[in-house]
């Protein structure tokens, strides 16, 4: 497989973190299976082709869609070469773009024709070369911000505090902000509890260590990132990929992070 990244323009920084591309030639029709891990972060994928994703339904995923958040593992599935754009965003991004609570995006893949109507579709379609296309989903966002003007600093604000490992007990005293208030400002902008969100990227944070230095300091890996126990550790590694580290490690091959091709 081929994997490339590109970084969004500057007046997109706040709403995307990077554009990327995956490809794969191959001339083989036979299934492949791919895991999506959650990552805490809601993404626009643009599916070229020729073949398409499945989900573990058998039912094929549109070409074009948002995901939102997820707290557990996807299995999707391909038979034959395709090439995917994504455009990976900032936490926050969905409630900005779309002025729609992040919530409602949660766990689904949802036709972008759906939700908004200026469908890119037929311009991605027409468009020939990758920056052409990041050029035509970069254009999409740069309208929808401009038309929309929501104010999301604060909720970034609390995002940055997540992210660095400030606990949610900090986090409301830094910013004023009750209990329930903390709550309500993270689930409309992230699109889920402030709680489960903190999981998610303490448990990538633990994974991007595990992808370095394999299974040798499992025992020392959970209690660096506050889990009670290495048997602590499994179980919440388990909740959000549906296996071990251990067989994470044997049976996925990760081109593109928290999308790994995977084993069966």
């Amino acid at each position: 497989m081929f994997y490339q990244e590109f970084p969004p323009i500057k007046a997109l920084q706040e709403y995307i973190q990077y554009f990327w591309v995956l490809e794969d030639y191959t001339t083989s029709s036979s299934q492949t299976f791919f895991r999506v891990i959650p990552d805490g972060v809601p993404a626009l994928i643009y599916q070229e082709g020729p073949s398409l994703f499945y989900d573990k339904c058998g039912l094929v995923l549109p070409e074009l869609y948002i995901y939102g958040q997820s707290s557990r593992h996807i299995e999707n599935s391909i038979g034959g070469s395709f090439r995917i754009i994504g455009a990976y965003l900032q936490p926050t991004a969905l409630k900005t773009i779309f002025n729609m609570d992040a919530f409602e995006f949660n766990n689904q893949n949802i036709p972008l024709a759906d939700i908004v109507s200026d469908n890119i579709l037929e311009r991605l379609m027409n468009a020939s070369a990758i920056a052409e296309k990041i050029g035509v989903i970069s254009d999409f966002f740069q309208k929808r911000i401009q038309s929309g003007k929501i104010n999301h600093k604060k909720a970034n604000y609390a995002c940055d505090l997540f992210q660095k490992g400030i606990s949610l007990k900090d986090t409301q005293t830094e910013m004023g902000l009750s209990e329930r208030s903390l709550e309500r400002l993270i689930k409309q902008y992230v699109g889920m509890s402030p709680k489960m969100f903190s999981r998610i990227i303490r448990f990538q944070s633990g994974l991007n260590i595990l992808r370095k230095s394999d299974l040798h300091n499992l025992t020392t890996l959970a209690y660096e990132k506050n889990y009670f126990d290495q048997s602590h550790y499994i179980r919440e590694f388990k909740e959000f990929t549906g296996t071990t580290p251990k067989n994470f490690l044997l049976c996925s091959h990760e081109t593109l992070a928290n999308f790994p091709k995977w084993k069966v």
